[in-house]
């Protein structure tokens, strides 16, 4: 067992995190106590690390730990990877003072984009989450994971691509799942299992030259990929234009009787790169709970 203190770049709003991240049923976290157990897959190995926070938003420290002595270096460099720790916010929020979300970063400081604990699970979520409701959604891919992922040291892991690639549609159907996005879950997993499509290499081109690949596939449109580049890659720059809860909050924010059209969203957006991802996060922030 060991245990490592490490500290952010830059203020942080772990608290923010933990409660963001509770919002999916199966990732296990304690708000009390401040701390979150991530499932992380190396090679054939299944490993738990816990983080915990036991810092302040403007004095970030945490703790982190787990059973792997082996692999403590490749699954800290992991870790420090998923939180973001190495960014520095308050650069960040120094770039916004100057822009029209000024008030915004002032009353929401530190928000981190948080990534997805696997390049994999997170596109499944994404797929899987795509125009339904947060608590449908939510109820669907812990259906999805209970089902056929794995259960180690009380932390769930998402089931592998070769896994679903052996699912036949009904399956899915059975969790409630609608035909199509039954056939755009096991399909995508067959490609990448096939070695058709590599999420790996994806992962190396720019955020335009990953749309059009992955906008290719059935069931794969913008508001998708927008996610997986966001939330999968830890990507700066993204501004999901079509979110309706990006919209409800610029309504929020601007005081507007109605939600703003895309041309008004690019309009607002003028000065905010190349931290537009940033923008999001923050404007989610504010209206959630």
């Amino acid at each position: 067992m060991w245990k490592e203190v490490v500290r952010a770049a830059g203020s942080y709003a772990f608290d923010h995190v933990l409660v963001r991240l509770e919002m999916d049923p199966i990732i296990t976290v304690n708000q009390e106590e401040r701390w979150i157990d991530v499932p992380v897959r190396i090679g054939e190995s299944r490993n738990v690390v816990r983080v915990q926070g036991t810092g302040t938003t403007e004095n970030p420290e945490f703790v982190v730990s787990s059973k792997n002595d082996e692999e403590k270096d490749l699954l800290l460099h992991r870790i420090q990877d998923l939180f973001q720790w190495d960014v520095d916010l308050d650069q960040i929020k120094q770039h916004f003072r100057k822009t029209n979300l000024s008030t915004l970063f002032n009353d929401y400081p530190g928000t981190p984009i948080v990534k997805d604990f696997h390049l994999y699970d997170c596109l499944m979520k994404v797929i899987i989450h795509q125009q339904l409701n947060m608590k449908f959604a939510y109820t669907l891919s812990s259906r999805f994971v209970q089902t056929f992922g794995e259960l180690v040291d009380g932390v769930w892991f998402y089931p592998t691509p070769e896994r679903v690639a052996r699912l036949e549609y009904e399956q899915l159907r059975e969790l409630q799942f609608s035909q199509r996005k039954a056939e755009y879950v096991i399909d995508t997993s067959r490609k990448i299992a096939d070695g058709e499509l590599d999420l790996a290499q994806l992962s190396t081109l720019t955020d335009d030259e990953a749309m059009k690949e992955l906008t290719k596939i059935r069931g794969i449109g913008p508001w998708t990929v927008e996610n997986w580049l966001m939330f999968g890659l830890g990507r700066t720059d993204l501004y999901p234009k079509a979110d309706i809860g990006v919209q409800n909050a610029l309504k929020r924010y601007f005081q507007m009787d109605r939600k703003p059209t895309k041309e008004e969203m690019v309009e607002m957006s003028d000065d905010w790169d190349p931290y537009k991802s940033y923008a999001s996060i923050t404007l989610w922030r504010s209206i959630e709970g």
